[in-house]
C-alpha cells in the first residue's frame, strides 16, 4: 500500500493538465453515491454498525484492479493536517474529514479515482480528469461501480434507483461537475448574468471547495442538481453543452477585453506579476486572485505558455494544509502568509516580466453573439 508522503509528493494526473486543453475548463469530476443494502446510513449508524459496514466495503474496494498499490487509510489514523491536505486536493470532502471512527479513504496511485467510505453515504466514489472530459471520467467510474456490484449488495429500488442518504442524490446517485477559470467574465462584469442563466436551467454554481464556499481565484464549479428521473446520459449531455457554452463566453470575453481595453488587461496582469514576484507576506485569497491573472496572462500569450501549469501547481501548494505539511509543523496564519510568499517568489524566480506586446493569436473571430445558454 502507498504511504501518505508518497501520495502527496506526486501531483495528481489531473493537476498537471497533461495533454488536455485546460485553459478555461480545468477539471471534470464525476461522483457516484452508493449504499449497502440492510445497513443503516452512516449519519445515524451506531459506531459498531459503521465499523461493520467498513469491514464489508474496504476489502472489496482495495481489491479493485485500479487500486493496485493504492493509498488506503482509516481517517482516524491521519492527523488533522493530513486530512485537510486531502480536502485541498479534492480527494475527500470537508464532511468526510470531520467524521470519526469507521471512515476511510482509498485513493488510486494517480489520484484520478478516489473512494470515500462512510461519508454521508456508505460509498462516495469519484473520478477526476483534466479539461472537459466528463465522459471519460464517467466511464472510468462506471467500471469501478460494476466491479463493486459483483461483491457488494447495494441498496437499489426499481422505481427510485439507488437509495441515498440525501433525497437530492436519489436515482442515479450521480453528481457531475467541472471547475472553470472565468477571469474575463469577472473583469468584464458579465459573470452575474452567465451564472444566473446557468442556475435558471437547474445547474448549481459553487466556489472552489463546493457547497457553501466562495469563488476564489475566479474559479467556479458547475454541477447538476437533481439525479432522479433522468438518465446518466441526459445529465452528462446537458452539463457538457452548458460548460462548452460558458467556456465560449469566457473565450469571447477574453478577446473583447483585449480589443476594448488592452491597457487594463496589461495593468492587471503586470500588477499580479509584480505582487507575486515581490511580496513577502500574502494571504490565500490575494495569492489565488493574482495567480488567476497570471494564468490568464499565460493563456493570452503575455507570458510563456507553461505559466499556466506553474500557476496550477501553486494553486494547490499554497493552500494552508499544504504549507503546514511543507513546513512540517503547525503554522500561525501570519507564518503561513510569509511562507506562502516565499514559495511563490521561489517558483516564479525565473519568470520574465510579461511581454505586453504579444497576445494570443486568434484562431478565429469570436462568435458574434452566442446566446446565453
Amino acid at each position: 500500500m502507498m504511504r501518505f508522503t508518497t501520495l502527496v509528493k506526486n501531483p495528481a494526473d489531473w493537476m498537471t493538465g497533461e495533454g488536455a486543453d485546460n485553459a478555461i475548463v480545468l477539471t471534470s469530476r464525476i461522483r457516484l453515491a452508493r449504499n449497502l443494502r440492510g445497513e443503516s446510513f452512516p449519519g445515524w449508524a451506531k459506531k459498531e454498525e459503521r465499523r461493520h459496514a467498513l469491514e464489508v466495503m474496504r476489502p472489496a474496494v482495495e481489491a479493485l484492479p485500479c487500486m493496485k498499490d493504492a493509498f488506503s487509510q482509516e481517517l482516524d489514523d491521519l492527523s488533522s493536517v493530513q486530512k485537510q491536505v486531502l480536502v485541498e486536493r479534492h480527494l475527500i470532502s470537508r464532511e468526510h474529514a470531520a467524521r470519526g471512527e469507521g471512515s476511510a479513504a482509498v485513493i488510486e496511485r494517480r489520484q484520478s479515482i478516489a473512494l470515500m467510505l462512510n461519508e454521508e453515504d456508505h460509498l462516495r466514489m469519484q473520478s477526476i480528469r483534466p479539461g472537459l472530459a466528463l465522459r471519460s471520467a464517467f466511464d472510468a467510474l462506471a467500471t469501478v461501480d460494476e466491479e463493486l456490484e459483483k461483491s457488494l449488495d447495494l441498496a437499489f429500488d426499481h422505481e427510485l434507483g439507488y437509495l441515498t442518504t440525501c433525497p437530492t442524490n436519489l436515482g442515479t446517485g450521480l453528481r457531475a461537475s467541472a471547475m472553470l477559470h472565468l477571469p474575463a467574465l469577472v473583469l468584464g462584469d458579465q459573470i452575474g448574468q452567465v451564472l444566473q442563466a446557468v442556475n435558471k436551467i437547474g445547474l448549481a454554481v459553487r466556489g472552489l471547495y463546493g457547497e457553501g464556499t466562495e469563488s476564489l481565484g475566479n474559479l467556479f464549479q458547475i454541477s447538476n442538481q437533481s439525479t432522479l428521473g433522468e438518465s446518466e446520459e441526459t445529465i452528462l449531455r446537458r452539463l457538457e453543452r452548458v460548460i462548452s457554452q460558458v467556456a465560449t463566453h469566457e473565450r469571447n470575453a477574453r478577446d473583447k477585453l483585449l480589443e476594448d481595453d488592452p491597457a487594463m488587461v496589461a495593468d492587471k496582469i503586470g500588477r499580479a506579476y509584480g505582487v507575486l514576484k515581490h511580496a513577502w507576506i500574502i494571504d490565500s485569497k490575494e495569492a489565488l486572485n493574482h495567480l488567476s491573472l497570471l494564468r490568464l496572462g499565460g493563456d493570452l500569450g503575455f507570458l510563456p505558455a507553461d505559466t499556466v501549469k506553474s500557476c496550477d501547481a501553486l494553486l494547490m501548494d499554497i493552500q494552508p494544509a499544504h504549507l503546514q505539511l511543507h513546513s512540517g509543523r503547525k503554522l500561525s496564519p501570519e507564518e503561513r502568509d510569509s511562507i506562502r510568499a516565499e514559495i511563490v517568489r521561489g517558483r516564479l524566480q525565473s519568470l520574465q516580466a510579461p511581454d505586453m506586446g504579444s497576445t494570443r493569436k486568434k484562431n478565429d473571430s469570436p462568435d458574434q453573439n452566442p446566446e446565453i445558454l
